[in-house]
């Protein structure tokens, strides 16, 4: 073995990846451990991690200026913020229907999306690989949802269910497109401050007028929802962030495999959301299928 590539490897980095991804692998089971509608619960989760996101880019705001880096706000944050609140309230919504690993896999389904927009609006080619992909993450989606697509209303409601959290991943494509140039301009500080702030007034309306609860109903309802903040919010996407930035592209591509992965167990443990062999082979196939796509785009 050779240990100068040993020493290369950034450790670390990889380590955050992996403990980043699991944290955002537990935002459906904090979801469901609340008590508060689906979009609240969205909302809670952006408005208890912006003070904590603010704190962060006000520290590093001098550091930012030395840098060059933008400290105004800009269209492009208020994009970024609305498309996320897109994303995080439609995929909330999801796990009011469907199971934790089913919206966990279909919202996962965004590099797909952001690769045939590219293709659609800048004619960007991409290699077979990339078409092979696609079709074994659309063959896998296909068994994933499969058995929710027939049966009475338990299966028409999780067919919504999965649609919604494949919805998801349309709005989080939009999010990563838009957010592309803001992270060359803004510090990872200042950039997640903003969007989750944005992102949080975006769905207070929506939170408000939705049925069921936007209060919880007493002082242990904010526990999951804090975990939401600091786990799912701060933890994972900021942890995430930093990895990525250390990683090469396709071995960043390793959290897209834990986040589900973390999501199904825990589910399968705490709720009792068991996946039949089809769905975990379509599963498989949806993942392998995208981390395909991935390499080829």
């Amino acid at each position: 073995m050779d240990t100068t590539l040993e020493k290369e490897f950034p450790v670390l980095a990889f380590a955050a990846l992996l403990v980043g991804g699991m944290a955002i692998g537990f935002a459906g089971i904090f979801m469901r451990l609340s008590d508060v509608n689906p979009l609240a619960s969205a909302f809670w989760r952006m408005a208890l991690a912006a003070p904590f996101l603010w704190a962060w880019a006000f520290a590093v705001r001098g550091q930012d200026e030395a840098a060059g880096k933008r400290t105004d706000f800009t269209r492009a944050l208020v994009l970024a913020g609305i498309y996320f609140a897109g994303d995080m309230g439609i995929w909330h919504l999801s796990l009011h229907y469907t199971t934790v690993a089913n919206a966990t896999l279909l919202s996962n389904f965004a590099p797909i999306f952001i690769a045939l927009w590219m293709w659609v609006a800048y004619r960007v080619r991409f290699a077979p690989i990339f078409i092979v992909g696609m079709l074994i993450a659309l063959a896998g989606a296909m068994m994933l949802v499969g058995p929710n697509a027939g049966g009475p209303a338990n299966g028409s409601t999780k067919l919504l269910g999965d649609g919604l959290g494949l919805a998801s991943a349309v709005f989080y494509a939009a999010y990563q497109l838009v957010i592309k140039d803001a992270r060359n301009a803004y510090s990872t500080a200042r950039l997640m401050a903003w969007s989750t702030t944005v992102t949080g007034i975006a769905l207070l309306p929506f939170a408000l007028a939705a049925p069921g609860a936007f209060w919880p109903a007493q002082a242990a309802g904010w526990l999951p929802l804090l975990a939401l903040a600091l786990v799912a919010q701060i933890g994972g996407q900021t942890v995430i962030a930093y990895a990525s930035a250390h990683l090469p592209a396709n071995l960043s591509s390793v959290s897209l495999l834990i986040q589900p992965l973390t999501a199904a167990v825990a589910a399968w443990m705490i709720f009792q959301e068991a996946i039949g062999p089809v769905q975990m082979a379509g599963g498989a196939l949806l993942l392998w299928g995208i981390y395909l796509s991935k390499r080829g785009s």
